[in-house]
């Protein structure tokens, strides 16, 4: 990682605070609402993205593990993950997942950072306006999919695209966990890559970003919990508007 002021590593810490509660409150998010403030402080993506990446698979497993064992103590014999499911998403997926992941080690560092921002603004928009995407039919089904696993293979924030197909298909007591085995699936893959091709997967950082994203995670499961109880339209339009806010600067920043 680059020679970062003090305050520049407490902000880093903050917003690995903030990523690890949207990921364990929404079951998505972890990455689209943290990479803009991120790229703010260092416009690299391949800097961001392995730490991401590795959060995402300790904390996935974590959330899955924890749910697992309390769906045993509550004598439930229904999974909390919908296994066949995923099975369809992965076999649509996988391919476009691929050719994301070569354009992500291909594509120039400002053309790629002006991709997420560009996306995320576009996100932020669904919710500042309640306006989410949605489908109505298989073929958008699939569409929605192959561009979010592209999209996440280049970025890792397909999520949103990816959410819209698997909320209406898996129960909602299910969705979250059902997300999380994707996640880690999906992240792996990314992974292998990383290391392959000798990307710098900045591992010291975690000793110091892990506990901050495990604060995070912990507050993001009681937010799971009253969010299943509520509506959280106001939460989201909140996030939405603080998402925009960051990406009109970042594609400011590449633009000037």
């Amino acid at each position: 990682m680059l020679d970062l002021q003090w305050y520049q590593y407490g902000a880093i810490a903050l917003i690995f605070i903030w990523s690890g509660l949207v990921r364990s409150g929404l079951g998505f998010g972890g990455a689209v609402f943290a990479l803009p403030f991120l790229l703010i402080l260092v416009n690299d993506p391949l800097i961001w993205l392995p730490l991401i990446s590795v959060h995402l698979l300790f904390f996935s497993a974590l959330t899955v593990i924890q749910s697992h064992k309390k769906t045993n103590q509550d004598n439930n014999s229904e999974s909390s993950i919908d296994w066949r499911y995923l099975r369809y998403c992965l076999g649509i997926m996988i391919i476009p997942k691929m050719i994301g992941v070569f354009g992500l080690v291909t594509l120039p560092v400002e053309i790629l950072s002006g991709i997420i921002f560009t996306i995320t603004a576009a996100y932020s928009l669904t919710y500042v306006f309640n306006k989410p995407f949605s489908s109505n039919n298989k073929w958008l089904d699939i569409g929605f999919l192959m561009l979010g696993g592209y999209i996440s293979g280049t970025s890792l924030i397909g999520a949103p695209l990816i959410v819209v197909v698997l909320a209406k298909h898996i129960n909602r007591h299910q969705l979250r966990d059902s997300l999380f085995v994707l996640w880690f699936i999906l992240v792996t893959i990314k992974m292998v890559a990383f290391i392959y091709i000798g990307i710098d997967l900045q591992l010291i950082h975690h000793l110091w970003l892990l506990p901050a994203a495990g604060i995070g995670h912990m507050i993001g499961l009681k937010l799971h919990d009253r969010m299943l109880r509520s509506d959280p339209v106001l939460f989201y339009r909140g996030l939405g508007s603080i998402l925009l806010f960051m990406s009109l600067i970042g594609l400011g920043r590449i633009f000037s």
